[in-house]
């Protein structure tokens, strides 16, 4: 009796559909994407009480930011590549180790140039972990759901944004001395148990089929059946073929999505770290008006919720570019609100609930669309290069960015809303519509 035919990995993805298997996934993925919140936004809370501790400036202390975003663009090149030449899963396990423990160091920091060292390699750590996530967590989904998922994935950020700035908050009402470094324990703590909670995660079937391996590919397909309570496979799995070569993000088929796509990360990471860099300092001090204080800070971390559920609602439902396209152009609107707003504190408060929920929104439909682009040789790689540009956007956020604030921050607001405008130009011209879409 002939055996039977192959099937296709997406299509036991599809049998298996979401359940407890991806549930527990999204958890263990969730909770250590919301601790890598926390160490990125660290940079903005923490900057005020850094200075007071070391006697220095605002944006003096803002240099742990500039190392911990270059940090961050290393890491993503470099684990991307590693994650797709050797797996996903030895990547993340080293990654989110180096993320608890040059974070919990940076607690006991005795000196500002040690507390520099140690945020770099945390943001080394950090960035290789971000990118690998998605590409991993996409090729356990199947396709009509992943993109609701993904976005699910990265609305992690906003409890983490929640978690910190809360943080912030309360040691500001308590008048904790070295403020800092409770914030850093906060963000390291989670990170730590991550290491153990990613012991669990088993190497994505996908790129054990690619790499030649399918009896492990199916070992870990019939975990994932088995833990959603389907059949297990009696035959072979294949994944279909891809004409691209293997990391080649910028070859004759991917040139064109790449650049544009890398454009969007760029502009939308410097405008979001833009404003999340410098606003808790702001608003710490003089504010506008009774826009003020960590307390508003809050508020402004609560509207990301609302803003991530509409991205998970679109990308299934009016598909990943034009929701894509959507929010960045309700960014931009919201940093004009800002520089039209005046004196008036009810239109700065507006502008900056709108902007939250808004570049969050734009975040999770990024990340949905940006690792269904690439075939899974060059998935990693692929999210790696995006995560390396918006570490790029990042790392001139606190710096060059703050040769624009010195003169005017509402201008630097305005400089926001015209580089969202080209990334939102930059997302339309995108060749791909990854709706429901199978991977290769």
């Amino acid at each position: 009796m002939a055996s039977p035919a192959p099937m296709l990995i997406e299509d036991v993805l599809t049998t298996a559909g979401t359940g407890r298997f991806q549930k527990r996934l999204l958890a263990i993925f969730g909770f250590v994407w919301a601790a890598d919140a926390m160490q990125v936004l660290a940079v903005g809370f923490t900057s005020a009480s850094i200075a007071k501790t070391f006697g220095l400036t605002v944006p003096q202390a803002l240099q742990t930011g500039t190392l911990f975003f270059l940090g961050m663009l290393i890491g993503a090149s470099v684990f991307g590549r590693l994650a797709d030449r050797f797996g996903r899963r030895r990547v993340l396990l080293l990654t989110v180790a180096g993320d608890a423990v040059f974070g919990l160091l940076s607690v006991f920091a005795p000196s500002f140039g040690i507390l520099l060292a140690l945020r770099f390699m945390t943001g080394v750590a950090v960035g290789g972990t971000l990118p690998v996530d998605y590409a991993m967590m996409a090729e356990f989904l199947p396709p009509r759901s992943r993109g609701r998922w993904l976005v699910m994935l990265e609305g992690f950020w906003a409890i983490g944004t929640v978690v910190i700035a809360v943080t912030a908050w309360l040691t500001s009402i308590y008048g904790v001395e070295d403020a800092w470094r409770w914030i850093f324990a906060v963000t390291g703590l989670p990170a730590l148990i991550g290491i153990f909670l990613r012991w669990w995660v088993p190497e994505s079937p996908m790129f054990l089929l690619k790499s030649g391996r399918p009896d492990e590919a199916r070992q870990v397909l019939n975990r994932v059946l088995q833990a959603n309570g389907k059949p297990v496979l009696t035959g072979d799995v294949s994944a279909p073929m891809s004409p691209q070569k293997a990391g080649s993000i910028f070859s004759p088929e991917l040139r064109r999505r790449s650049i544009a796509m890398l454009l969007v990360w760029f502009f939308v990471s410097i405008s979001y770290y833009g404003v999340f860099t410098w606003m808790p300092a702001r608003l710490a001090g003089e504010g506008f008006g009774f826009v003020r204080g960590y307390g508003f800070l809050v508020l402004v971390a609560l509207a990301q919720i609302p803003g991530y559920a509409l991205a998970a609602f679109g990308v299934e439902a009016w598909g990943r570019k034009p929701t894509l396209v959507g929010f960045l152009l309700l960014s931009a609107a919201a940093c004009l609100l800002f520089v039209v707003a005046g004196d008036s504190s009810a239109l700065v408060a507006a502008s900056l609930l709108i902007m939250s929920f808004a570049l969050l929104g734009t975040w999770g439909a990024l990340y949905a669309f940006t690792p269904e682009l690439y075939p899974t040789q060059a998935r990693a790689t692929g999210m790696g290069a995006a995560s390396a540009m918006a570490r790029l956007g990042g790392l001139l956020a606190p710096s060059l960015v703050a040769l624009v604030i010195t003169q005017s921050f509402v201008g630097a607001v305005g400089l926001f809303a015209f580089f969202l405008l080209v990334g939102a130009v930059a997302a339309s011209t995108i060749n791909q519509e990854t709706r429901q879409a199978a991977l290769d």
